[in-house]
């Protein structure tokens, strides 16, 4: 008897044979399977695509907590060069500003009664919101204003 090809003994009986075929067949259906795969160029394209969208979508979450991280760093350092500033202010200008809010306040209470009586429904409720969002970010724009203060009275000193 010949050696087949891969060096195998040949079957001894028709049911060993068989066996070889039908193993040399799967294989063959397995390389076949495997070779299709790989030339399916839109399949490629949409695992690939996919697989891009994926490691994007990761990278856009990693960068959108390193950016919150980074907002709310500069938010403290402002708040606190803000402090900074208004803790510097002299007493005058401090009284002064005191002075001019108390004014304004009660300038802004007769504007408002004329504004309750005179603007349309959905202006009021729009003026109301900022209103509100402006009242609960009150120490940050007290301290924006102490900062402009101050640079005003720098601004003005270098001047005279």
């Amino acid at each position: 008897m010949t050696q087949p090809p891969h060096d195998e003994p040949t079957a001894s009986s028709p049911e060993e044979l068989r066996e070889q075929v039908e193993q040399t067949r799967e294989e063959l259906g397995e390389t076949v399977e495997a070779l299709a795969a790989k030339t399916d160029v839109k399949a490629r394209a949409r695992e690939k695509a996919a697989e891009v969208k994926e490691q994007a979508a990761a990278r856009a979450g990693e960068l959108k907590g390193q950016a919150a991280l980074k907002a709310g760093e500069v938010k403290g350092k402002a708040a606190d060069l803000a402090h900074q500033a208004q803790d510097r202010l002299p007493d005058p200008v401090k009284d002064k500003a005191a002075q001019a809010a108390g004014q304004a306040k009660a300038k802004a209470a007769q504007a408002g009664q004329l504004w309750q009586e005179k603007a349309p429904e959905p202006v009021r409720q729009k003026t109301a919101q900022g209103a509100q969002l402006a009242r609960d970010n009150r120490n940050l724009l007290l301290a924006a204003a102490g900062a402009a203060a101050v640079v005003w009275l720098v601004c003005r000193r270098r001047e005279g």
